[in-house]
């Protein structure tokens, strides 16, 4: 109620409930409708990034206890790494044929020899403890768990390879620098008039303490930030988790619910009883001027045998129906958290036993859309820019011979990425589905085989070098005046010269 409302309802409630009422009832959308129903929910309407500034931190360790102690966010996280960066995502260099350089395509061999070379772990890793397929599998789990992840670029001197990376998550990033001199710095992002990022504050590292008071400042350009902006407003990242955290936190409470009950029920206990007092005859006999026995810290253990005071009476409280629906209620809460991250329940639960053929495939093609989605996400963000920046220490140390690179970076800087690839349910049926869409023009072997995780020029060339190799050996065999017959009904197969 407005003051007016008050006002009439002091005089007449009557007259005061109606006019409320008939406000409340003309309301255009029942989302905006402030009856009965919508009592309570009344969220704030300050813009999004304050509101998610006082949250942020609380909803990322909230996520990052999960990540240690629940069984359903594993799932979540094990379906992410096995299927966006699975065995590694492979370079392939394609600069053209048209370059000097280039003959027989010797230099984009050379460069992904280098290229695999810096992908171990002394050479990419500034702490030398992480491979890239490591570096990429970090990088995906903690984007979905704290909702972004930091990747330096940095320099060393005397290494064969002087570029490496060095990965910094979001914790260490310093929220108490204050702006000075004209500059915006929101949680530790120092912003321009566009809201770009300039620069980066983390906390000054001590060897094994983070100091949240000192600061260092990072510019912009040698830092990839990789988190997912939802709004135009957003500087910050927010956890990929923050809709589904409540859903798995139900799901260990209610199973650990279950999981003691059970274990309260399996108890094989003996509780002895006595109605009336005995006297303080006999040998270690309590006397009525006893203390009575103190119940509280007491717990059951199977086999225990225990004592009651005189009238006390054991009752215990156990619930129904938990045993026989707790199966669908916890189905139905994974459910819930699939659907919020995206993922199918199959892809979490790993439960395929409800599943046919066209269900288990819808639910593969929804699946790999999203993990195709962060497949490029990573290309696009991470993967891309760290090849680039290595093509160009690599020419910049004399490690690569690239004539005229500065005139023509884009000739030297083609590339592609090609993704795991991924096999279906009935490879035959795939097979053959593949086969009429070639033939019919409705496919093509590039596409198909980058499904697959292949490039399709690989497997033209390495096809036609084995019909080749057939023919030769054919031939061969020809030339010597070999015949193979087929087996006879003996099962013995018969050579004759010629």
């Amino acid at each position: 109620m407005n003051w007016i409302d008050r006002s009439i309802a002091a005089v007449s409630p009557r007259w005061g409930y109606k006019r409320l009422a008939w406000r409340n009832g003309m309301s255009v959308f029942d989302g905006g409708d402030r009856g009965r129903l919508n009592q309570g929910w009344n969220p704030s309407a300050s813009p999004n990034e304050q509101k998610k500034q006082a949250e942020r931190s609380l909803i990322r360790a909230r996520a990052q206890d999960l990540e240690n102690n629940s069984d359903v966010t594993g799932g979540i996280l094990q379906a992410f790494e096995r299927n966006v960066t699975g065995t590694g995502i492979m370079l392939q260099s394609k600069i053209t044929h048209e370059l000097k350089s280039n003959v027989n395509g010797e230099l984009n061999q050379q460069i992904e020899k280098m290229w695999k070379e810096y992908c171990n772990p002394e050479n990419i890793d500034i702490t030398a403890t992480q491979s890239l397929e490591d570096i990429a599998e970090m990088i995906i789990r903690r984007y979905v768990v704290d909702g972004g992840i930091f990747i330096i670029k940095v320099y060393v001197a005397n290494s064969e390879f002087p570029f490496k990376l060095q990965i910094r998550s979001v914790d260490e990033l310093s929220t108490l620098v204050t702006p000075g001199e004209g500059k915006r710095i929101i949680e530790g992002i120092e912003l321009d008039e566009y809201n770009k990022p300039v620069a980066y504050h983390f906390k000054k590292a001590d060897e094994y303490f983070l100091h949240p008071t000192e600061s260092i400042r990072i510019l912009a350009k040698d830092v990839i930030y990789l988190f997912k902006k939802t709004s135009p407003q957003q500087v910050r990242e927010v956890s990929q988790l923050v809709t589904a955290l409540p859903r798995i936190k139900d799901v260990n409470q209610f199973i650990e619910a279950i999981s003691i009950k059970e274990r309260v029920l399996a108890c094989m206990a003996v509780f002895i009883k006595k109605d009336t007092p005995q006297g303080g005859l006999g040998r270690g006999a309590r006397g009525s001027d006893a203390a009575p026995i103190n119940y509280s810290g007491v717990s059951l253990s199977p086999g225990m045998i225990g004592e009651l005071n005189p009238g006390d009476e054991v009752q215990t409280v156990i619930p129904s129906g938990q045993a026989s629906n707790s199966k669908e209620f916890i189905a139905t809460l994974v459910r819930m958290i699939s659907a919020g991250l995206g993922l199918s329940y199959e892809a979490v639960s790993r439960d395929l036993s409800q599943v046919n053929y066209s269900s288990a495939r819808q639910g593969l093609i929804e699946d790999r859309k999203l993990y195709k989605k962060m497949q490029k996400m990573l290309i696009d963000r991470v993967l891309r820019p760290v090849y680039l920046e290595f093509l160009e220490s690599m020419y910049l140390s004399k490690k690569l011979d690239l004539p005229g690179y500065s005139q023509e970076k884009s000739k030297y800087t083609a590339h592609v990425w090609v993704p795991p690839g991924s096999t279906w349910i009935d490879p035959k049926k795939e097979a053959d589905a593949n086969k009429i869409a070639l033939e019919s023009n409705q496919d093509t072997l590039a596409r198909i085989c980058a499904e697959r995780g292949e490039d399709w020029r690989d497997v033209i060339t390495q096809r036609a070098a084995e019909l080749n190799l057939i023919k030769e050996l054919i031939g061969e065999e020809e030339k010597g005046g070999t015949k193979i017959e087929k087996d006879d009904d003996d099962g013995e197969s018969t050579d004759d010269a010629a």
